[in-house]
């Protein structure tokens, strides 16, 4: 049973859809520190070893090699009154912390494409998920690779199927970054503080 959330706040105003965009400069910026999701580059031995991928993250509302579900990408919900589309962050859960974890940092990306779309740090490591559209009122958010210290939905295309991976990361010290730190700091930081890790991947058919 996980313990109880303290207060939340959402994860982003509803926004409309859009192509996916280019990786704009402080993106390209972060190109090296992209390499803490993929197991290697800043992740070297001397730095942090070997990178036990122990975390188990999970979700009640997407599957691991399945699609995105519509509501978590820029297509969203259907229009609302104003004529813009809902979307909200999809709810994660995750378990096997190591016992010297200090802090959390969850990383959504799309590793083909190099783009960021959501960063959330300084999570509490009693805290055993986010819900939907929210997060924990003592966590901070980072610039995603839109510039957007939020969740950007990502834009699966159907005959261009990508993969976006959800990994949450055990810490070995809070970051002590600002909210909306920006992406290639926050990603370093996280690189310099990592123990373990643990993904879940989505992909379009």
């Amino acid at each position: 049973m996980f313990p109880a959330l303290p207060s939340l706040r959402t994860t982003g105003a509803p926004r409309a859809p859009r192509t996916s965009p280019g990786v704009p400069t402080g993106a390209l910026a972060a190109g090296a520190a992209l390499a803490l999701t993929t197991g290697c580059g800043l992740f070297t031995p001397g730095q942090n070893g070997d990178m036990p991928d122990d975390i188990n993250v999970t979700s009640p509302m997407m599957q691991e090699g399945r699609p995105l579900p519509e509501a978590y990408t820029c297509v969203g919900s259907e229009p609302g009154e104003d004529g813009e589309r809902e979307t909200s962050s999809p709810p994660l859960s995750w378990s096997g912390l190591p016992d010297d974890t200090e802090s959390l940092a969850l990383v959504v990306d799309d590793p083909e494409a190099a783009e960021v779309f959501w960063i959330v740090y300084d999570l509490d490591p009693q805290t055993g998920e986010l819900r939907q559209d929210s997060v924990p009122a003592d966590a901070r958010q980072g610039l995603n690779s839109t510039g957007e210290a939020a969740y950007a939905p990502p834009c699966p295309e159907a005959d261009d199927p990508h993969g976006y991976r959800f990994t949450v990361y055990a810490l070995n010290a809070p970051l002590d970054l600002p909210e909306g730190a920006e992406l290639s700091s926050t990603l370093e930081a996280i690189a310099d503080r990592a123990i373990a890790r643990g993904s879940l991947v989505t992909g379009t058919e």
